[in-house]
């Protein structure tokens, strides 16, 4: 991928629309639309690096409802020629489709490598990777299960949903509140595990969600780890112009 002169490269992280109440997150929807109507103007592309709701559950014939604005704002972008890409997070794992073909916007299930102006990212939501992270590992093992979603489906889905939007919120677990603080550049995990990808091969950006902590860490002399925080405290980003990656707040 390249950026032309004028354009940037956006990234995003952990809206978390819907908790923990549908009417208490529409204020923050409502500045995330603002920020996308900002950035459409000069974006080469948008990463959105997952939970942008707090729960998202495919059915087959059925989606939640609500954030229609939302959704709508990203398909009159990806409309307009600007790409989008999304990476699942630990809230969003089940979609299944319906942003492919609704939206027109491709979804990630893994991290990716992407190479924009010959500076090489690797990306991803960051839930499950380096050494901590491990009672949410064990969980992801049930959510991923073919077996355990087959089972969720037969769900009526006022009640299952109902249910997993109870469950978000107060679990720990997936709802990640129980490590939302700074550990030191030596014990955040995931500069951990972008050190431990670096053995393999340089990278000159690491850009995660997740840890809803604005974090931007020197690994050495030419790569950083980088985390986009989140749109319920910090309302912060990361904009690339195609040579310098900042992270900033709106």
């Amino acid at each position: 991928m390249s950026v032309p002169e004028g354009k940037k490269v956006y990234f995003a992280s952990d809206n978390h629309l819907g908790a923990p109440t549908h009417n208490a997150s529409r204020p923050r929807e409502k500045k995330f639309l603002e920020w996308l109507t900002m950035v459409e103007k000069d974006a080469a592309a948008i990463f959105l690096m997952g939970d942008l709701f707090d729960f998202w559950f495919e059915y087959k014939t059925v989606v939640p409802k609500g954030f229609v604005r939302t959704l709508g704002k990203l398909a009159e972008i990806a409309d307009s020629g600007i790409p989008i890409f999304y990476f699942v997070g630990n809230h969003d794992l089940w979609m299944n489709g319906y942003f492919e073909d609704e939206l027109g916007i491709p979804v990630f299930h893994a991290p990716q490598e992407v190479t924009i102006n010959d500076t090489l990212f690797f990306i991803g939501h960051g839930d499950g990777l380096g050494p901590n992270d491990k009672g949410y590992k064990r969980m992801k093992k049930v959510f991923t299960n073919p077996f355990f979603q087959w089972l969720f489906r037969w769900l009526h889905p006022d009640l299952g949903v109902r249910l997993a939007q109870y469950l978000s919120v107060k679990n720990k677990l997936i709802s990640g509140d129980e490590d939302a603080k700074f550990l030191g550049e030596d014990k955040e995990w995931l500069a951990v595990y972008s050190q431990r990808k670096l053995q393999e091969k340089h990278r000159d950006y690491f850009v995660f969600g997740h840890r809803h902590l604005p974090l931007n860490i020197s690994l050495n002399e030419t790569s950083k780890y980088i985390n986009l925080g989140d749109w319920i405290h910090y309302f912060t980003y990361l904009e690339f112009d195609g040579s310098t990656a900042e992270l900033k707040e709106f």
